[in-house]
């Protein structure tokens, strides 16, 4: 028996927001056997881009009821059925997480019709609801509506229960138990099953609820198991051990995921975590300058000075690679740049690929202008600049913010709202520290890594 399901929400994150309309499809496996939806009054204000999204305003859920007035009926009707969802992983956290609200450990078996998609209908570009209901001919009404999408998703697990194999036994589509033979015995399969192989953050809680460790990944179900197969040193073993629950907040951006990992160790301190230094870059690039005014460079441990590196690296084998290579492209000095040890010119000089900066040979405002040039490449932005990239959903973008060089937080936008400007992007900022990690972790990514857009304000 299956409860198939849609809900709509005030944000994304079930820490802080709040179901507004929930509708579930009751099915035996063959057909609609009965159905159950209402709005509900989320006891916070809708924000006006979610209700650009969804048509759900503040007055149309002011007489709804409460969640915790639908939620013993919730209970009974879904008992002894499996929840389906598309991304079932989004419906069912905000339905947990509105039940732990209240005290209540709900726990369901969970079917995500995204992922049986692509196991029995593979080859399709987007498996987002409306993308592969298009592509299938499965007509959606009152889209982004709780009824409209669960009706959406009925018809579409209708066809993957005919696809599946050719012989449409419900059977197939269970997840073979064998991949969690390494759960402690506090943990059940469907307390694996509920979380998402998607992009986030996730946690460890010990017996008492006292989180012990924060991690982040791009695929959280597959890096929470590698987690408990890992028995290679005593501290894995011993933290496998006393993981009695697990939460997750889903970011879409990996950027997010990282920025947020970092934030939120610095501030909640999980034992398992503290144990890593200060920053995971031990060794910087810094600025120095010589008696002459030339710009020179020097490596050093970043724990052996407070001051704020260029770029870091996590070995001095990697940072002098890099240094060398950035010398060479600009034409910079390797005596000056540390990485040649001489009264004299520097190696360099003599085989004519040095100006001779060492020997005070080439004008000082010339040489260091390329120097700055290199430091320049180095830094972040040092303008105001949006970040724009992957959301949560295929309606979403995560947003992160930068003002003159310093990190100022991340946030998300619906881009389905046609009214969204560089106000309203802003004020979906959450706030965030700006630290010497974060910068890196920027740094690192803008580097190495594309983003759908860079918008400059």
């Amino acid at each position: 028996m299956f409860a198939i399901l849609d809900i709509e929400t005030t944000g994304g994150s079930p820490k802080s927001e709040r179901i507004t309309e929930i509708a579930i499809y009751f099915h035996d496996g063959k057909t609609i056997v009965d159905e159950w939806s209402t709005l509900l009054n989320p006891e916070k204000s809708i924000p006006y881009f979610i209700t650009g999204l969804t048509g759900i305003t503040n007055e149309m859920v002011a007489n709804a009821p409460r969640f915790f007035e639908v939620a013993k009926e919730i209970v009974e009707r879904t008992e002894n059925y499996t929840i389906v969802g598309h991304n079932v992983a989004f419906d069912y956290s905000f339905i947990k997480s509105e039940f732990k609200q209240l005290g209540f450990d709900y726990n369901r078996k969970t079917l995500c019709t995204v992922k049986l998609s692509r196991k029995f209908i593979p080859g399709h570009k987007s498996y987002s609801l409306g993308k592969i209901c298009k592509d299938l001919g499965i007509v959606i009404n009152d889209r982004h509506r709780a009824a409209g999408d669960a009706l959406a998703t009925v018809k579409l697990f209708e066809l993957l229960l005919e696809r599946q194999n050719g012989d449409g036994e419900i059977s197939l589509i269970s997840e073979p138990t064998g991949r969690y033979k390494n759960l402690n015995e506090h943990l059940t399969v469907n307390d694996i099953e509920s979380l998402p192989e998607d992009c986030g953050t996730y946690y460890f809680y010990d017996e008492n609820k006292q989180l012990i460790y924060i991690g982040k990944s791009k695929d959280i179900r597959h890096r929470v198991l590698s987690h408990l197969g890992n028995t290679s040193t005593k501290k894995a073993l011993e933290m496998k051990q006393r993981i009695h629950s697990i939460s997750y907040e889903l970011t879409g951006s990996e950027l997010v995921a990282l920025l947020r990992e970092s934030g939120e160790i610095k501030q909640q301190k999980p034992m398992f975590n503290r144990a890593q230094k200060r920053s995971t870059f031990y060794w910087g690039l810094y600025e120095s300058k010589d008696e002459y005014g030339y710009t020179g460079f020097r490596l050093q441990k970043i724990s052996e000075t407070p001051d704020d590196p260029i770029t870091c690296y996590n070995s001095k084998q990697e940072a002098r690679e890099a240094l060398t290579r950035m010398v060479e492209k600009n034409w910079l000095c390797q005596k000056l740049s540390g990485l040649y040890q001489t009264d004299g010119a520097c190696f360099h000089h003599s085989i004519r690929q040095c100006n001779g900066a060492c020997v005070q040979a080439e004008a000082v405002s010339a040489y260091n202008k390329r120097a700055d040039s290199l430091m320049n490449s180095l830094k972040l932005d040092r303008g105001n600049v949006l970040i724009i990239d992957r959301g949560r959903s295929e309606d979403e973008r995560s947003l992160v913010r930068i003002e003159k060089g310093m990190y100022m937080g991340y946030g998300y936008i619906s881009v389905n709202d046609a009214y969204v400007g560089i106000d309203q992007m802003l004020d979906s900022i959450q706030p965030g520290l700006d630290n010497r990690d974060v910068r890196q972790i920027l740094k690192n990514w803008l580097k190495k890594n594309k983003v759908e857009k860079m918008l400059y304000y």
